[in-house]
């Protein structure tokens, strides 16, 4: 009988362990998850350089082939004149 009644309290006090467990180690999630929140990581800012990188070449190569077609046209007009 005695074994009996050490199982059931044993099985019922399982989740309150793991309920208990979770209370406890619940500030220390929402903390590191905070953390990850308000830093940038090494890699996330390598992606972040690169991207604004690739940006700034985009931009930069359309301004080129702007000026070069506007050198083109400013050259065709004073061959023709």
């Amino acid at each position: 009988m005695r074994i009996l009644l050490i199982l059931a309290a044993a099985a019922l006090t399982s989740g309150c362990v793991r309920t208990a467990a979770s209370v406890v180690t619940a500030p220390f999630k929402v903390a590191g998850q905070t953390a990850d929140w308000l830093t940038t990581s090494q890699d996330e800012a390598d992606r972040n350089y690169g991207r604004k990188m690739r940006k700034k070449e985009a931009r930069e190569a359309r301004e080129m082939r702007k000026r070069q077609k506007e050198e083109a046209e400013r050259r065709r007009r004073r061959d023709d004149d």
